[in-house]
This record gives structure tokens, sequence and C-alpha cells, in this order.
């Protein structure tokens, strides 16, 4: 049986437009591939960022401790509550040593908000510190507080 070239033509045509695409099984299992790689990312990778956030809140708090002491040691005293640490920011008055502010912007933590400072400290002779993830004094885990004692 000899077939015309335009019965092959459609046969292929019909053949390849037939197999065309991808099952409705291939798709789901591909969503679920995808699906379970991540929730393996996720569950890996979220416990790592908190730890940067609070790492981050660590070197913040160092970081204004020590303008903090600087200020000291040009002033002798460390600024008062009314001050607060945003007398950082410029240099004291009358210093002829200094013409630039002990810090170049105050940062906020990790979870949007200020730094607390707390003269004279609780735990120490001033204390700087974050109220966490929660925002507020007390806490534990993400939400405990975070500061140089």
């Amino acid at each position: 049986m000899r077939l015309s070239l335009r019965k092959l033509q459609k046969i292929y045509q019909a053949r390849m437009h037939s197999e065309a695409g991808f099952s409705l099984i291939e798709l789901m299992v591909v969503i679920v591939i995808i699906g379970l790689l991540t929730t393996i990312v996720v569950v890996n990778v979220l416990p790592s960022q908190d730890r940067a956030m609070v790492e981050k809140t660590r070197a913040d708090v160092r970081l204004i401790e020590t303008a903090l002491e600087l200020y000291k040691l040009d002033t002798r005293r460390y600024p008062t509550l009314e001050e607060s640490i945003n007398i950082l920011l410029r240099p004291p008055r009358g210093s002829s040593v200094r013409s630039e502010g002990y810090i170049k912007s105050l940062p906020t933590d990790p979870w949007g908000n200020q730094y607390q400072y707390l003269f004279p400290g609780e735990h120490g002779r001033f204390d700087v510190f974050s109220y966490g993830a929660d925002g507020r004094l007390g806490g534990d885990g993400l939400n405990a507080d975070i500061g140089n004692w």
C-alpha cells in the first residue's frame, strides 16, 4: 500500500499535535517537586535569617557603645537621657578637635525599632539595647532584649 506525500504529512501533523505539551500527571509531579524543594529551603534558611538579625543587633549595639565611649573621652561624661544617643550625631559644643559626630547615622534594629539608651544603666554604666522582635521589654527567643550586658 502506497501512501501519498499529502497523507503522510497529515498523519505526521496529527501525531505532533496530539503529543504537544505535558500531561496533567507530569505537571502535578513537577509542582510537588517544586513544593518539596521550597519547603526544604524555607526550613533551612529562616533560622539563619533570625540568627543574622540578632547578630546585626549585637553589632549595632557595640557600634553605639563605642561611640558613647568616644563621647565620654571628649566630654568627660555620658549623654543624659534628655540628650539621648542622638547627641552622637554631631560634634560636642566648643570642640576644636572633632568636626564630625561620633556616628554617621543611628541605625534602627532589624525589626525597624530605635535602639534604647538608659543612663545610668541597670546592667552597667549605661545600657544600649533593642527590645527584640516584639518591640516590648522582656521576652525570650527572638523577642528577648539584646543589649550591651
